[in-house]
């Protein structure tokens, strides 16, 4: 456990994101099995413990520290888990005589009552260490932020192959003798479904000791392709618009459905399944392959705004009243199997034939095809970018080349996404709350308003990132030197007509929603600039963001048959 503690600790403190490849590469090359399939596990999402709720931990520190002083240091450093870990007494009586190993602890929560889990939790805390403590209640609540996202930990996993043939191990013990093949990421997420934890399997074949896990099963996610952002001032003039077809870059999640074999399965980009969230999806797809599209609210023959598809995302379960209400479908863009055929190698144009039969042999109205726009050159394109038929439902244009194969990543040139300029709108700040990990210490997260007719100011959104580091510690320090009220671990934040902090907004979008007090909610909001020259009483006001969401609106979300 100490050896995870300490990589848990030195990624959170990491901003680098090669040093943190470089950090969980070098752990998962010197710590044995089972431990290192644990820990991949942890950090891919792939491990959760039911049992193991904050309640619990809370009941547990309190009981053995003043609730009152508990709470005080709990809002002071904003983290459950940090707070305990600095705060825990211990118990010298009861002290086991030697740290638990991380898959100890992993076996102990799989077996153990609801009952049970407390005390070992408990146990577990006397013998740790404080930094120890941290990554234990980290693992149990399922809290690890530490800036690593789940492709970022398999990258890593495949760093574990050793870059020369002497330094692959040799089963019999010996010097290796055979040069192993780098194993680039997509190769793990092809086979990744197909796994389960410690992965076993897997380490045996990065090492050179087994053959690859099969990448075969049926129902497998294929690792996706991504486009680069378009330099318009300088590849435009690269490029040749009969080369690339164009396709709205349309506002949902990017999904991948497949069905092979009576195997049906949704996967989100990252290759999270998602199937259970939408079985409405899902029971009515009928083809065998594999197609790549976007996830999408669908009503009344035209794709809704992203919010709607918000009320039925990150939902294990999903009931009957919500699927009526807010109805799924899948606008696809790629084909990637057809029949038991791997299509990935063929050009843009063969897939894109194969595609559109699919779809045209397809009933029903959860699978649509992603039409081709037509365009003559890269102004007309400009121009229909700018104002785009199908309104709010179109971030932008994607660009693909008529020859691409589809490979897995981010290839510059193939494929490129231009989206559309970002909404801006200067709000006043209202209320801030301490962020995390690194950031737990300063107040980094922030919500703002707008004006009201009655001249107060109603929330419109919340963000946390646009801001540079030096700029974080003056926005903190306004914060502390303007808070007039505190709700917990947030603070309220002076906002009046003739004082207040201005902050410039952009975001991607407006939705309606019943369930914020502004009616509106932003897409992607972040902060574009500290207006500290521009009076309060000079920010936007409601009506202002009504006006802009009706202009977002206004053009529907209609799939535009153009070409």
């Amino acid at each position: 456990m100490r050896a995870f503690a300490e990589l848990l600790d030195r990624l959170s403190l990491t901003g680098s994101r090669n040093a943190k490849l470089v950090l969980l590469r070098d752990y998962l090359r010197v710590t044995p099995d089972p431990d290192r399939g644990w820990a991949l596990a942890a950090l891919t999402g792939e491990l959760s413990f039911d049992s193991a709720k904050p309640a619990m931990i809370r009941r547990a520190v309190e009981a053995r520290v003043d609730p009152v002083l508990f709470r005080w240091s709990y809002d002071y450093v904003g983290d459950l888990a940090e707070t305990v870990a600095l705060i825990w007494p211990g118990n010298p009586d009861h002290r086991p005589n030697r740290e638990p190993e991380l898959g100890e602890i992993v076996d102990a929560l799989s077996t153990a009552k609801r009952g049970e889990v407390q005390g070992l939790i408990e146990g577990w805390l006397d013998a740790l260490a404080p930094k120890g403590r941290w990554a234990l209640l980290k693992l149990v609540t399922g809290a690890l932020r530490v800036g690593l996202s789940a492709r970022l930990a398999k990258t890593a996993t495949a760093m574990v192959r050793p870059e020369t043939a002497s330094e692959a191990p040799d089963p019999a013990g010996g010097e290796a003798t055979i040069a192993l093949d780098p194993v680039d990421v997509s190769e793990i997420e092809e086979v990744w479904h197909g796994l389960e934890p410690p992965y076993a399997d897997l380490f045996a074949w990065l090492e050179g000791r087994a053959e690859r896990p099969s990448p075969d099963a049926p129902g497998r996610f294929r690792p996706v392709m991504l486009a680069v952002a378009i330099d318009e001032a300088v590849d435009f003039a690269k490029l040749a618009p009969a080369d690339y077809a164009a396709e709205w870059k349309w506002d949902g999640i990017r999904v991948q459905a497949v069905i092979e074999a009576g195997v049906k399965r949704l996967y989100s980009r990252t290759g999270d399944e998602i199937s259970g969230s939408f079985p409405d999806v899902m029971n009515a797809l009928a083809f065998e392959g594999a197609i790549d599209g976007e996830l999408l609210v669908w009503r009344e023959g035209q794709v809704a705004p992203f919010g709607d598809l918000q009320q039925r995302l990150n939902r294990k379960t999903i009931d009957t009243k919500t699927m009526a209400a807010y109805p799924a479908a899948i606008v696809a863009y790629d084909a990637l199997a057809v029949d038991g055929e791997d299509i990935r190698a063929r050009p843009l144009r063969e897939r894109r034939e194969r595609l559109e039969a699919m779809v045209a042999g397809h009933t029903g109205d959860r699978l649509h095809l992603s039409p081709v726009v037509a365009y003559d050159s890269w102004n007309a394109l400009a121009v229909l970018r700018a104002d785009p038929p199908v309104g709010a439902a179109a971030e932008g244009l994607m660009l693909k080349r008529w020859d691409s194969a589809y490979v897995a990543g981010r290839p510059k040139g193939p494929w490129f996404k231009w989206k559309r300029d970002p909404h801006a709108i200067d709000c006043v700040l209202m209320y801030a709350q301490r962020g995390h990990g690194k950031r737990s210490s300063f107040y980094s997260d922030f919500t703002f308003g707008v004006w009201t007719p009655e001249g107060v100011l109603t929330p419109v959104g919340k963000a946390y990132f646009g801001f540079t580091d030096e700029e974080l510690k003056q926005l903190d320090k306004f914060v502390r030197d303007h808070t007039i009220d505190r709700f917990g671990p947030v603070r309220s934040v002076r906002a009046e007509r003739d004082f207040g902090l201005v902050l410039e907004i952009a975001f991607e979008g407006l939705n309606r929603s019943p369930r914020h007090k502004s009616g509106v909610a932003m897409r992607f909001p972040r902060i574009g600039r500290i207006r500290w020259d521009k009076p309060a009483r000079e920010a936007a006001t409601i009506a202002e963001v009504m006006d802009l969401l009706d202009a977002i609106e206004g053009g529907g979300g209609r799939l535009a048959k153009a070409g």
